[in-house]
């Protein structure tokens, strides 16, 4: 069976409401948190997390 985990909010450190697999593999993932509302840009390979930016609104910075 495949190890799963949530993924943390970076900012407020909640669940979010994705979910990782030992084989999941994001580049530059925009994680949404619902409760502080903070939206974060991430990369994740084998359950390891990497933050890349934290910010409320990452559109503002296109």
């Amino acid at each position: 069976m495949m190890k799963q985990e949530w993924i943390l909010c970076p900012v407020c450190g909640n669940k979010t409401r994705d979910r990782i697999r030992e084989d999941t593999v994001l580049r530059n993932y925009p994680l949404y948190c619902p409760k502080c509302k903070h939206e974060s840009l991430i990369e994740v390979e084998r359950l390891q997390i990497n933050v890349v930016m934290k910010s409320d609104k990452l559109s503002d910075l296109r």
